[in-house]
């Protein structure tokens, strides 16, 4: 799981930091476009000078100057979760340390610190600093907690769940405690790959995998079970535990909704 991120449920997430030459694609697609966006606006902020007076030439300058670099910036990337244009055509999406979608706060921090690295120092700071730390995170990144990820390519393997027919027994009467954030995805994961694993490896992480779900499943499976068989047993009951939890969850409020929908007192409902 090296190189993952983690939502803010605590689970790991397939996906690795963006490469250097990724990120700056992406930053220089951004500000080739707010550049565009900055002389158009500056062509027309020069006709309502000349029409205003001299007098508003520097409160005209200041509101194209601050649109420009730090309201557009922080509107597109509050609205998109993190994918402004430049992201978009380099596959990258800019998230949160916990993998969650990056929200009004942490758009407005990374434009706020990017007058100061990418504007007025022409992205020198920004290149040192994304030099400097194993996420390329820029100052603005380390102020507002995020960093960029890779959207594309890099498919994570993950197998289809299946009751294994001897177990399934076992495993409808067997109590399951909440498993552990990650560790579901995580034995998911290594089933996913398990042919492209070295026999020794597949036996040892099965193992492991393996003895960590038991500490949360009783009572233990039938003797002679072979770890992959009780992992896949595992998520399948959990699975269909949680099915058949959500229906419930999702009936009840429906009756609900019914019930305060109804006129009260026994009225019967106009026909």
């Amino acid at each position: 799981m090296d190189g993952g991120i983690v939502i803010g449920e605590g689970v790991v997430l397939d996906a690795r930091p963006a490469s250097f030459a990724t990120r700056m694609l992406g930053s220089l697609l951004d500000l080739a476009a707010q550049a565009l966006v900055l002389a158009l606006l500056l062509w027309g902020a020069v006709g309502t000078v000349l029409v205003s007076g001299q007098d508003f030439a520097p409160a005209v300058l200041i509101a194209v100057l601050v649109t420009v670099m730090v309201i557009v910036p922080t509107t597109v990337e509050t609205l998109t979760r993190g994918r402004s244009l430049g992201k978009l055509a380099a596959g990258i999406r800019v998230v949160r340390d916990d993998g969650g979608p990056v929200r009004f706060r942490h758009a407005f921090v990374r434009a706020l610190a990017g007058v100061g690295e990418l504007w007025l120092t022409l992205g020198s700071v920004a290149l040192i600093a994304s030099l400097s730390n194993t996420k390329g995170r820029r100052v603005g990144d380390m102020l507002a907690g995020t960093y960029a990820v890779r959207v594309r390519g890099g498919r994570q393997d993950l197998a289809h769940v299946v009751m294994p027919p001897r177990l399934a027994a076992w495993a409808e009467h067997a109590d399951m405690r909440r498993l552990p954030d990650g560790l579901a995805l995580a034995v998911r994961q290594f089933l996913g790959r398990v042919g492209s694993l070295n026999p020794a490896s597949r036996a040892r992480v099965g193992s492991d995998l393996a003895t960590r779900l038991s500490r949360y499943v009783a009572p233990p499976p039938p003797a002679g079970t072979h770890p992959e068989e009780f992992c896949m047993a595992v998520l399948a009951e959990r699975r269909d535990r949680d099915w058949v939890r959500a229906q419930r969850t999702h009936a009840l409020a429906s009756e609900q909704a019914e019930a305060v929908r109804r006129l009260p007192y026994g009225i019967p409902d106009p026909s």
